[in-house]
């Protein structure tokens, strides 16, 4: 049994929707029978790839240059919502989509549910599935409200697909004043300069943990991730003692990834981060303590010390 329809608070740079908002796409086109997209920004550009993916109609507020997106998207929302309910959001868990999520809920008395991994559809009644405890354990919960289901998931739990439709109908939607909040402004952006294959996206990842030693050690794993044209992650152990910046943190706290091949390098596998990385479709492991917790999901375990095994296979690999 699915529902009629599902707004996803869409989100992208440059014209391009982010991996996540496609994903979102595919979770919702499972469970409804109509699946549209709201914009903070110019969803013109947007409404194509948002069309090949399953979205029918996309909602825009235009540009909101030098504004704060959550403030006047959960007021254009609030007021989206009151002329055409649907009966859920999605929106993923992402500053903005917090932010707005957060504000319209206010907005419109309504609750949220947070850190969503799964949806479906039960009696006609949207259920969603959130991890706790690490990971350890699963939590169901069904809306019996009476207003739209306002819910909010993490990246890479569900495959993006496209379906091969055409552009997305892009229509205005009226900018309303959000209130004083609304007097905000961006001042400044700062872009972390990044060059290679992004975490978020990788195929293959290579990460560090504790069993390093010490900061110096991670170029090794920077050197094992350029030659297999990966990312390099990191375990949070490693990221709180600053050794790399949190941008590299793979975890519950971090970054979810699920790459085609995972390199645990000197990580025990704590419960935060195997929530990041278990989802890897092979996921090689590491680590000179053989009852270590990422041997429990590793497809491929290494007993060893990570200075002498992680040395070899860079040797390895450039004499190829």
């Amino acid at each position: 049994m699915s529902i009629e329809t599902i707004l996803v608070f869409g989100e992208g740079d440059e014209g391009t929707p982010s991996g996540l908002t496609l994903e979102l796409l595919a979770a919702a086109r499972g469970i409804a029978t109509n699946v549209e997209v709201f914009v903070a920004g110019d969803g013109a550009a947007m409404a194509p790839e948002l069309g090949a993916h399953g979205a029918t109609k996309v909602h825009a507020t235009g540009p909101l240059d030098g504004k704060l997106i959550g403030v006047h998207a959960a007021a254009a929302l609030q007021a989206h919502l009151a002329a055409s309910p649907p009966d859920a959001v999605f929106f993923g868990q992402t500053p903005d989509g917090r932010d707005t999520a957060a504000r319209l809920a206010v907005r419109i008395d309504q609750p949220v549910v947070t850190n969503n991994v799964g949806a479906s559809v039960e009696d006609g009644t949207l259920v969603v599935e959130e991890p706790v405890f690490g990971g350890t354990q699963n939590v169901f919960t069904a809306f019996k409200n009476d207003g739209p289901a306002l819910a909010m998931f993490r990246p890479k739990s569900f495959e993006a697909e496209a379906t091969g439709g055409g552009d997305a109908e892009v229509l205005t939607v009226d900018i309303v004043d959000p209130g004083p909040a609304g007097s905000a402004s961006v001042t400044g952006r700062h872009v972390e300069e990044r060059s290679g294959p992004q975490l978020d996206d990788a195929q293959v990842v290579v990460s560090g943990g504790r069993g390093l030693g010490q900061p110096e050690a991670f170029e090794m794993v920077d050197e094992l991730a350029d030659l297999l044209d990966a990312a390099s992650g990191a375990s949070r152990a490693i990221v709180d003692a600053g050794w790399v910046p949190y941008s590299k943190q793979v975890g519950q706290t971090g970054k979810v990834v699920k790459p085609n091949v995972y390199v645990a390098c000197g990580i025990s596998g704590a419960t935060q981060h195997l929530v990041g990385m278990k989802g890897s479709k092979h996921i090689i492991a590491i680590n000179k303590d053989p009852e270590a917790p990422i041997f429990g999901v590793a497809d491929l375990g290494i007993v060893g010390d990570v200075h002498k095994v992680v040395p070899a296979l860079i040797e390895a690999l450039k004499s190829r």
